[in-house]
């Protein structure tokens, strides 16, 4: 397997696309904040400068390109003018995305097709033209950030869950050929869970209401500290959320047990009791403004992950291991023991 070494983030540059709100803005925020140079991307040009602005106000650099990722020459001009300014791209950080909340049958082909230029082609594209610089530098990062849908898709999110289990099909794909060439680029599909942005105020909806994740939600700065361990310790895929490594257990485990959770609990709690039209302002098609920012509405619903802290804690992970080895151990000695 091909050793990969990738650069310090403080010596990085890093293209973040889909960067104006959500866990795209306080990724490039953080990137910024430990050194990196970034380039940040997106459809709505006042999120991209309210969000150039901010870094440069504790003196980071940046530079904002927009682009809508369903079109390959803007996908392409994204890292052109990136190497153009900076000299170098080390890290690409792909997370646009849309998605239409409705019942299957009450998708069009145009929007269902929609989802999958941006969340899937969007995606492809990203790494076809951040590759050949890679390439150049002699290493990086292609860090692609898909959903735990990647591995358990959701009613009411057809294109969404398609899209994104294309894209793990896709990277598994082209890490393998990667590997096989001795290129020494990471690929990582990270899957966060239900992560508290703007994500569902803006995404089109036919459930007559305005839609919600399902419960419970995660802060997006924790995917953020995922995003920026893996740009410096390649890392194949990870889960953020615990509740998102449950459901990729049960997938697992029994995947018709978890269907019927999820008709259950998935379908309606997908609904808010917020009035919501399918005319409304969504995102689509076309940006909308109103959302410069990394939060959603549920701050109150977040909770903290479990997994996640012991991820960035490893000598306490590996202690806790350890200790829970040795009570089986002694169970099982205690056990033998009272037998003789």
């Amino acid at each position: 397997m091909t050793n990969i070494q990738l650069k310090p983030i403080n010596q990085q540059v890093v293209a973040v696309v889909g960067a104006s709100s959500g866990i795209g803005r306080v990724t490039a925020l953080e990137f910024a904040k430990c050194g990196a140079k970034v380039a940040v991307s997106a459809r709505t040009q006042s999120g991209l400068d309210s969000l150039v602005e901010e870094i440069s106000q504790f003196n980071g650099e940046a530079i904002a390109i927009p682009a809508d990722v369903a079109s390959f020459e803007q996908v392409q001009a994204i890292a052109d003018k990136t190497v153009e300014h900076f000299g170098q791209l080390d890290t690409w950080v792909h997370l646009a995305a849309t998605s239409v909340f409705a019942p299957f049958e009450q998708v069009t082909p145009e929007e269902f097709n929609r989802v999958i230029q941006v969340n899937l082609m969007g995606q492809v594209y990203g790494a076809m033209v951040a590759l050949p610089h890679l390439r150049r530098t002699g290493r990086g990062a292609l860090i692609h950030v898909s959903s735990v849908e990647a591995r358990r898709s959701l009613p009411l999110q057809s294109a969404y869950s398609a899209s994104k289990h294309g894209l793990e099909g896709f990277l598994d794909s082209l890490r393998v050929e990667l590997q096989h060439d001795n290129v020494p680029v990471s690929v990582t599909n990270v899957m966060p869970a239900t992560i508290n942005t703007p994500f569902y105020n803006k995404g089109l909806t036919k459930l007559g209401v305005q839609p919600t994740g399902v419960p419970p939600y995660y802060q997006p700065d924790l995917v953020a500290k995922a995003i920026l361990h893996v740009a410096e310790h390649p890392t194949r895929d990870i889960i953020v959320g615990d509740v998102g490594r449950v459901l990729d257990l049960l997938q697992k485990v029994s995947p018709q047990f978890l269907d019927w959770v999820l008709q259950e609990i998935a379908i309606p709690g997908q609904r808010t009791g917020i009035p919501k039209s399918e005319t409304d302002p969504n995102n689509l098609y076309e940006p909308i403004e109103g959302y410069n920012r990394a939060e959603g509405d549920y701050s109150n619903l977040t909770i903290p992950s479990f997994l996640d802290w012991l991820d960035w804690h490893p000598a306490v992970k590996w202690g806790t291991l350890v200790g829970i080895g040795m009570l089986a151990l002694l169970a099982t000695q205690v056990k033998s023991d009272t037998t003789l």
